[in-house]
């Protein structure tokens, strides 16, 4: 198994966008078919060989995806933040109680965690400190589901403690 770049005019090679993703709906995603496609050797990927070269990318994806999934964690809290100064209750926005002023600074923190540990990771790869051969797959599964975990709980705490007031 090899590595090859594929041009689109190639005659044989054909994509279609795979349309109704149900997650990363903003990540281009395609199906792609290679009907009587002759690829030239000067396109085969010199250092691409066996399935280690397709899997490596996927330590560069998780990383990626946890920043992505941070950003939707900010997303979150502006939307959450606009919220709770609109919604009253008691006579006043639901803001103004503490019990929601605190899970918007966990939050907040929660997200900033988040943000400083992908930083980290993105600089020492970004300086080759990470050696991706020795970086194990379940090192960076758990530095993403650690990003999500801390940005879905903060999100959910939120949620939870404006429906407290609300009620």
């Amino acid at each position: 198994m090899g590595g090859f770049v594929v041009e689109k005019s190639a005659p044989g090679f054909r994509a279609q966008d795979i349309e109704g993703k149900f997650s990363l709906r903003m990540s281009r995603t395609s199906e792609c078919w290679f009907e009587n496609c002759r690829i030239p050797a000067a396109n085969r990927l010199p250092k691409a060989s066996g399935l280690k070269a397709p899997l490596s990318c996927l330590t560069y994806a998780r990383v990626g995806i946890a920043w992505g999934v941070i950003g939707a964690a900010i997303v979150a809290t502006k939307l959450l933040l606009a919220y709770t100064k609109s919604r009253e209750q008691f006579g006043r926005p639901i803001a103004g109680f503490q019990l929601v002023q605190q899970k918007l600074v966990w939050m907040a923190q929660e997200i900033t965690k988040a943000q400083l540990l992908a930083l980290r990771l993105t600089r020492l790869m970004e300086a080759g400190a990470v050696r991706l051969d020795k970086f194990r797959w379940r090192n960076a599964t758990m530095f993403g589901w650690r990003c999500n975990a801390r940005a879905k709980h903060a999100t959910y705490s939120v949620l939870r403690a404006s429906w407290i007031v609300i009620r």
